[in-house]
């Protein structure tokens, strides 16, 4: 009997455990992990960008209209293109955002949802995060408010978006959030507009977050950090 109860207490403590390793892991480890991961991200990021500023302008070739806009670089999935802050979650909130919304790229930082408008285009430019583990970049996700900016860059530009509903608790079936035009979203025509979705409750995937914002403003990156960056 004795030798049973022994057995029970070992198999009990082992179980304990590997279930606060587990744990463990997934609170901090895997947090460790992703910030490394976003600041190589934003790294590389800046290193383009700081590269191709260093490029001389090419004259236009001839017969070509010298005030033709270059044509945008497309994104490519999985790769980072522009890094956000969102002041209200902390003046040294920064992250990068990635070509799609798959798994595996959310591991590395936002994920933009490919069917979705460019950043700063007429549409609507949508992103997703991870609400817990892998940095919890949208841990606080339920503090952002009315009138709070969302500004991103990406390289040449800043745009400033200023959030007009949210955050709004829907499920996961709810793709009409990121239409064009959501229809919730109180948007009656065609903008310049930014979704950007979470999971709900913190540590589930029952439901989604959503917040709406419309771009407020927009300025070159030689002008400085826009109004909302400075403190």
């Amino acid at each position: 009997m004795r030798l049973v109860v022994r057995t029970v207490s070992e198999l009990c403590i082992t179980v304990g455990t590997v279930i606060v390793l587990f744990v463990v892991y997934v609170l901090f480890w895997t947090g460790v992990k992703a910030d490394r991961v976003m600041d190589d991200q934003i790294d590389q990021l800046e290193e383009q960008w700081a590269r191709q500023s260093a490029r001389p302008t090419a004259s236009p070739a001839p017969g070509a209209s010298a005030s033709a806009p270059p044509k945008p670089t497309p994104y490519r999935h999985g790769k980072p293109f522009a890094i956000m802050y969102i002041p209200r979650l902390g003046f040294t909130w920064n992250k990068p955002v990635l070509e799609g919304t798959d798994t595996g790229t959310l591991k590395k930082g936002l994920g933009h949802y490919e069917r979705t408008a460019r950043l700063g285009q007429k549409g609507n430019f949508s992103v997703a995060g991870h609400r817990r583990t892998y940095g919890d970049p949208f841990k606080d996700f339920p503090r952002l408010r009315p009138g709070d900016a969302v500004v991103l860059t990406d390289g040449t530009t800043w745009f400033t978006y200023r959030v007009d509903r949210g955050p709004y608790k829907t499920v996961p079936s709810d793709i009409e959030v990121i239409d064009p035009v959501p229809r919730k979203s109180g948007y009656k025509r065609t903008g310049r507009y930014l979704t950007l979705t979470t999971c709900d409750p913190e540590w589930g995937h029952s439901h989604r977050l959503i917040v709406w914002a419309h771009l407020d403003s927009t300025q070159p990156v030689e002008a400085g950090k826009p109004a909302a960056l400075r403190r």
